[in-house]
């Protein structure tokens, strides 16, 4: 017998649709915001991203409009003046209202005048406290006075840009200031910046592309400073008792003396890869070294050339040093005890075996790392050890890590970050587990 077939159910069209409506409002969580939070959600975006929002619905058709930052790539537009016209609508219809972020590029492509000049004036008085501007070497676009006396001023980077002649330098808020490739009218300029921003926790500073700016040396000196980046060519002068972290790309040390660091800071000197003796640094390179707690120098050479020195006078040490960074080539390992034993109070220490730029393709010799003692550093403060190798193995790496977990008392991790074959790192694995270990808590990690 066949059984009758059901009649399909008959749905109310108009139910469905507003049932429809309904689930999608309930999704949308971010529509049903307060207009204050969407237009703080929309901060965070690029104003190109911001502005594809309006196409979301008719609520969202001007939200982007009173996002109180503009974040904007000129390659986004057709052309500069188009570029231009937007930037100046956006200044108009946040004439009552604050401004609190504002990046501007301007490209290469740049055929077209701006004002730059009351954009900036624009902002500062729209309390402004994130402020970017990128310009390129054929720009010629000055930075006006307006900027240097801005009191909700937090974040500020210049880039390529020409900085004016002012009297009157005053950033009450200004925390970061990076300021790069740009000129200077003269060396005050940058001294004044510096010390009329009396709360200034982070400084970058790299000179111009043509070296034309007459700011030809660099007084830092500031009582709130932290952290400190200084790219080749500024003859720099620091005295910053608070500074955590010095970062310094140096030709020669006779452009750049320390006064006063903090007591725990960290430095990082950067040398020209170009040059192959550093013998004339050396003498200054202690004298800025001897004093900090942590301290980078990714160069063999500039090792070498320091434990030269030192055999001609007292050993070498480094008291108060408790982190060491440092890249050795295979060749240079042979400094590694005498280093290892100038350290009496080391507590981590990072060593990356790199390629040695002036072989030339050549086979580097295989070093022989002789320890006569245990230096004193693995005895009573080694805490932890990191071994990267970026180069084809090393024969005596295996006696290496041996010898440093034999002998290091209290070393609570070693890191390797190593390549092997899949065959050799089954061979390698099963050395390292059999190895002695002075240490019981020691941690082994083989990356």
């Amino acid at each position: 017998m066949v059984g009758r077939k059901k009649k399909p159910k008959i749905c109310d069209k108009g139910s469905n649709e507003e049932d429809r409506i309904s689930q999608l409002h309930e999704e949308d969580r971010i529509s049903q915001l307060p207009e204050p939070l969407i237009s703080e959600i929309l901060c965070h975006l690029s104003t190109k991203d911001a502005v594809r929002t309006s196409v979301l619905s008719t609520r969202w058709r001007n939200f982007w409009r009173w996002v109180p930052g503009l974040d904007l790539d000129p390659y986004a537009f057709s052309d500069f003046d188009a570029y231009v016209s937007f930037v100046e609508k956006f200044f108009d219809s946040h004439r009552e209202s604050w401004i609190r972020k504002l990046r501007l590029s301007f490209g290469y492509f740049r055929h077209g005048m701006c004002d730059l000049t009351s954009w900036i004036d624009a902002v500062t008085r729209r309390r402004i406290q994130h402020l970017n501007v990128t310009c390129f070497p054929d720009d010629e676009l000055q930075i006006p006075p307006s900027l240097y006396t801005c009191e909700t001023l937090v974040h500020l980077r210049l880039y390529g840009a020409i900085l004016c002649n002012a009297e009157f330098f005053y950033l009450p808020c200004l925390k970061i200031m990076h300021l790069q490739h740009n000129k200077y009218p003269n060396e005050t300029t940058l001294q004044k910046l510096i010390s009329g921003s009396p709360v200034l926790e982070d400084l970058t500073i790299s000179r111009s592309w043509n070296g034309d700016d007459k700011a030809n040396v660099l007084q830092v000196c500031s009582h709130t400073l932290k952290r400190i980046k200084v790219y080749e060519g500024t003859q720099v002068v620091i005295d910053a008792p608070l500074l955590q972290c010095l970062s310094a790309t140096v030709s020669s040390t006779k452009n750049f003396q320390i006064i006063n660091v903090g007591s725990s800071a960290k430095l990082d000197i950067g040398f020209p890869s170009f040059r192959t003796t550093y013998s004339s640094m050396i003498p200054d390179i202690l004298t800025d070294i001897s004093r900090v707690r942590e301290l980078v120098i990714n160069n063999a050479i500039v090792w070498k050339e320091i434990f030269q020195y030192s055999k001609s006078g007292p050993v070498l040490q480094f008291h108060d040093l408790s982190r060491l960074n440092v890249e050795f080539s295979k060749s240079n390992l042979e400094m590694l005890p005498m280093l290892l034993e100038s350290c009496p109070k080391l507590e981590s220490f990072v060593l990356e075996l790199v390629k040695n730029r002036f072989m030339r393709g050549k086979k580097e010799k295989e070093p022989k790392v002789m320890f006569a003692t245990v230096p004193q550093c693995l005895v009573s403060s080694l805490k932890f050890v990191e071994l990267k190798r970026s180069i084809s193995g090393y024969e005596g790496e295996i006696e290496l890590i041996r010898y440093l977990l034999k002998n290091s008392t209290i070393l609570k991790k070693l890191r390797l970050d190593l390549y092997y074959s899949k065959k050799a790192m089954c061979n390698f694995l099963k050395e390292l587990v059999a190895m002695p270990r002075c240490s019981s808590t020691c941690e082994v990690l083989v990356l």
